[in-house]
């Protein structure tokens, strides 16, 4: 099979052998493949997969078309269905095998590249704001670097959520579709009204790191939430804590990369009681798609920034 291989932290495409299917999984014909912050740092190998990924295939989500199934896996899915998962590596590949415990059949109004790009958006965002951050009905949120497959997700929840939205980008000619998706004040650095004007947040999703930490735990209410997801800006921050103990706040972050089967698979099986039946046609925004082949270009538009939504590698 073709699958992007990770050479001496460049980006090609390579004849790799097809993966070994196991009892529990289904081995998936890839149609579209999601790019992620997470393979541009396994890319510079600051990002190793788990125990039994090849650490040179990159590939945290994808959509295609199952083409083997397990022994041990019973009535849950039929040779041809569309499907579309999460992985711990190796999806942007012309075959894929996942757990069939993590897989979700593609909904009919989702096209191959739209749900190539759905799985890891709307598992992470979902995870965050509605396990760590228990979002209610009210909830005042920040969503930082919205413009990410993870922040229009997270903006898309919290809108059916009945949640008061802030929406932060770098990007100016990105505001009007962040509130057309649902975001109540949409920004960028350089707005008149700042991000401090618009708090104290119950929630801060956190997507870009760097500076952000220090400036927006200060804009928490009392007993509110600050979710670490993104670093792209920074990792690294000094923390007042009598800041921490006044709001009597938390921090918490997340990834989903190292979790177990078994929450894989709960999760999994909450997105499509929770999440699917609100989505519609319009829940996923694609940026850009790229042909398997142009991969390495995929990567370097990815790199450059300013993207709206998801960029997609195509694999027919």
């Amino acid at each position: 099979m073709r699958a992007v291989t990770i050479d001496n932290n460049q980006i090609t495409v390579q004849e790799r052998s097809n993966p070994t299917l196991l009892a529990n999984q289904i081995l998936v014909k890839v149609k579209a493949a999601g790019l992620n912050g997470a393979d541009l740092l396994q890319m510079r190998g600051l990002y190793p997969p788990p125990k039994g990924y090849n650490p040179l295939i990159p590939g945290l989500e994808f959509s295609g078309e199952v083409v083997e199934i397990g022994s041990h896996v019973v009535d849950s899915f039929e040779i041809g269905d569309r499907v579309m998962s999460i992985v711990s590596g190796e999806a942007q590949a012309e075959m894929v095998r996942v757990e069939a415990s993590h897989a979700i059949k593609i909904p009919s109004f989702f096209t191959f590249e739209m749900a190539g790009g759905f799985s890891e958006a709307y598992f992470t965002a979902y995870d965050a704001l509605f396990n760590r951050g228990k979002v209610t009905l009210g909830t005042n949120a920040l969503v930082t670097g919205a413009s990410g497959g993870v922040g229009l997700s997270a903006i898309n929840l919290l809108h059916k959520a009945g949640a008061q939205i802030t929406a932060t980008t770098r990007h100016k000619n990105h505001l009007e579709y962040l509130h057309s998706i649902g975001a109540d004040f949409a920004l960028t650095p350089d707005d008149d009204i700042k991000v401090k004007d618009l708090g104290p947040y119950d929630i801060v999703l956190e997507l870009v790191g760097g500076n952000n930490f220090e400036q927006h735990i200060t804009k928490l209410n009392t007993g509110g939430v600050y979710i670490a997801i993104g670093v792209s800006a920074g990792a690294k921050f000094t923390l007042n804590v009598l800041e921490l103990m006044n709001r009597r706040a938390f921090i918490t972050g997340s990834t989903l990369r190292s979790r177990s089967i078994i929450e894989k698979a709960n999760l999994a099986n909450t997105i499509k009681t929770n999440v699917l039946p609100i989505l519609d046609a319009n829940s996923v925004k694609i940026d850009k798609v790229f042909p398997l082949r142009d991969a390495r270009n995929a990567y370097e538009y990815f790199e450059n920034g300013g993207k709206l939504g998801k960029v997609i590698l195509k694999i027919d």
